[in-house]
């Protein structure tokens, strides 16, 4: 069993060489068969110099550079797509979820999940560091609101911690629009579309006080984001088939298969 780690970066020289160390510390304690995939998102600091740096002493840390600043989704979508792996996993470059962690949704896939998405609210007292309140019921609230407009039903779909089979990874991420940070619903949404199987798992997480997230103006953005995800769907834009992607399983308009 191969495994590809992908962690996206916009000017992320100030943690992302612990961020390699602990990673790449790990990884050799698990004795895994494993690359390392830093995807520059158009950084306008060291990233990719440091990263380079890291690349030449540790050959499995790869550098992808996106054409510019993209965003999140882009980063993920890009990174995914060009790893090697059997098992594809992408982590936040702050590591708010522990590396350590990954055994977690390993275990999922080994037990017949095609998705396996790390979750902050599964088991709440598993937060080392919690969001500010206001945070907190941002996050109910585009919770809730995805629920009524894609029909998803996980306690946290925004948790920067997932992992993916390469079957599951080649057939939705291809079929992926959303760049920036409401990507996460659309491929949970593509992934109960073509009848994959996602299992949440409960995993520890601490808040990065450095988020890039601003709760107005990009709960906006992500809000819009979601009724794109439906109105392409509506559209038909998620039905062509490419190399490695599935038929959608039939089912009626929000009777989806059971995730």
């Amino acid at each position: 069993m191969t495994y590809s780690i992908v962690i996206p970066a916009y000017n992320e020289e100030t943690r992302l060489g612990a961020t390699l160390h602990r990673v790449l510390a790990y990884v050799r304690q698990q004795g895994w068969d494993a690359e390392v995939i830093v995807v520059n998102d158009g950084s306008r600091d060291n990233t990719a110099r440091l990263v380079r740096e890291f690349a030449e002493k540790n050959p499995i840390v790869r550098l992808v550079e996106n054409p510019g600043n993209r965003g999140k989704g882009y980063s993920v979508r890009h990174g995914m797509l060009k790893a090697r792996g059997d098992v594809v996993v992408f982590s936040d470059a702050d590591l708010s979820s522990p590396i350590e962690e990954m055994p977690k949704l390993l275990d999922a896939l080994s037990q017949g999940a095609d998705i396996a998405i790390g979750s902050r609210w599964l088991r709440a007292e598993l937060q080392t560091q919690r969001q500010s309140v206001h945070r907190q019921i941002f996050g109910r609230v585009f919770n809730l609101l995805m629920r009524m407009i894609l029909g998803l039903k996980f306690k946290d779909t925004q948790c920067g911690f997932k992992a993916f089979t390469r079957q599951a990874a080649q057939t939705i991420l291809p079929l992926q629009r959303i760049e920036r940070w409401g990507f996460d619903p659309e491929i949970l949404f593509l992934a109960r579309k073509f009848g994959l199987r996602v299992e949440e798992v409960a995993v520890h997480w601490g808040h990065s006080g450095d988020t890039r997230i601003h709760p107005v103006l990009d709960g906006a953005r992500m809000f819009q984001e979601m009724l794109r995800v439906r109105w392409y769907d509506i559209g038909g834009k998620y039905d062509g088939v490419s190399v490695g992607v599935a038929q959608p399983a039939k089912s009626l308009p929000g009777s989806a298969p059971r995730l």
